[in-house]
């Protein structure tokens, strides 16, 4: 089982270097809520963060098994962790929006598929609610 792990793992890894995307990597695994904004003064990033930072926000946010990427004038970071240019360009290219773009907030599903592209700024309840009307929360 360890092996099968490890082999999935690999093969995520080798997907994301082959297209650059990270979302790649996330599919299946992880619900990517991507908040784009122009400059680290935008309301809808301030807001997002502040509303995540709250214990019940983090814990549910936790519980959908999602990571959160910041794309503040056109550089990403996943959790807080800086990715490099190509792979911040690469990942606003697979959500369809450029780096200029005012505070928006896109989820993505674990099948890779965008669930919610719009304006900030975002309730996260709203988002959960939307997570759990998924099939795939349904399942669990």
């Amino acid at each position: 089982m360890k092996v099968l792990i490890a082999a999935m793992a690999l093969g995520a890894s080798l997907a994301h270097a082959s297209d650059g995307n990270p979302l790649t990597a996330e599919r299946w695994h992880n619900r990517p809520l991507i908040v784009i904004a122009p400059d680290a003064r935008d309301a809808t990033l301030i807001d997002l963060r502040a509303a995540l930072a709250r214990p019940d926000n983090r814990e549910a946010f936790v519980e959908r098994e999602m990571v959160l990427y910041e794309i503040v004038a056109g550089q990403a970071s996943r959790n807080g962790q800086p990715i490099g240019t190509e792979a911040s360009a690469a990942l606003l290219r697979a959500v369809g929006h450029t780096a200029d773009a005012t505070g928006r907030v896109v989820l993505v599903g674990k099948d890779g598929g965008i669930k919610v592209d719009q304006p900030g700024p975002v309730d996260p309840q709203a988002l959960f609610s939307t997570i759990d009307r998924m099939p795939m929360r349904q399942g669990q």
